[in-house]
């Protein structure tokens, strides 16, 4: 019995001396690397750096210039409009030959264009396009900024509507009786006669089927936003 408990230490002693022998190994290639960490290989690649966000351009909807569709979307909010299922963005960077009045599906993104005629006193010398804007009575110009569509009334073209202006180069928009009407000088025949639309007294005029499209999906407050970037 005591042979047999001799043996049994022995093993027992063996089993202890193996436990520290894969001790002391263990330690001598954990610990250096816990005190003093190896240094970078030179050869190693580096790690990329981390890129800046990257700027998008704001997306628009039926071939309206980004930039100016960002504006219109812009003054929709600082004017609280409160209709904000359809819009319409008129680019006068256009000349008066391209459909340049856009009327926006906000919710579907869907876009119509149409023709639209500038003020004789935007263009002087008819080359049919805007070059300037004013707000003044008597100027006959054009004028850049955010309207509401108003009401309905027959007029000297027939069945026409008011708009009124939001922004400091449109307010004398109602007083100055600027409106939408059509015109026989903004039908599309004058595109392959004169290859330009004729031009308003500051209204934005349309042929009558474009007037009456337009006026039907923009009535009730809805917003124009009328301006050009060059």
């Amino acid at each position: 019995m005591s042979s047999l408990n001799r043996r049994e230490m022995l093993r027992l002693g063996g089993y202890g001396a193996a436990a520290a022998i894969l001790s002391t190994a263990a330690s001598s290639s954990v610990l250096p690397s816990l005190v003093a960490p190896a240094s970078p290989d030179p050869l190693a690649p580096l790690a990329p750096r981390p890129q800046p966000a990257q700027v998008l351009t704001p997306s628009a909807p039926g071939g309206i210039d980004p930039q100016l569709f960002a504006r219109a979307k812009a003054a929709l909010d600082t004017h609280k409009v409160w209709p904000r299922d359809t819009m319409a963005v008129v680019d006068f960077s256009k000349p008066s030959n391209e459909e340049r009045f856009y009327v926006v599906n906000l919710q579907s993104g869907e876009v119509e264009a149409h023709r639209v005629a500038h003020g004789r006193g935007s263009d002087p010398d008819h080359s049919g396009f805007v070059e300037r804007f004013s707000n003044d009575f008597g100027s006959y110009a054009s004028s850049s900024g955010a309207y509401l569509s108003g009401d309905y009334y027959d007029g000297k073209y027939g069945l026409s509507m008011k708009v009124r202006g939001l922004d400091w180069s449109n307010f004398n928009a109602e007083p100055r009786a600027i409106v939408i009407h059509n015109a026989w000088y903004a039908e599309d025949d004058m595109i392959p006669i004169h290859g330009k639309l004729g031009r308003s007294e500051g209204c934005f005029a349309m042929s009558r089927k474009s007037q009456y499209d337009v006026m039907r999906r923009i009535a009730g407050g809805r917003m124009i936003y009328a301006d050009k970037l060059a």
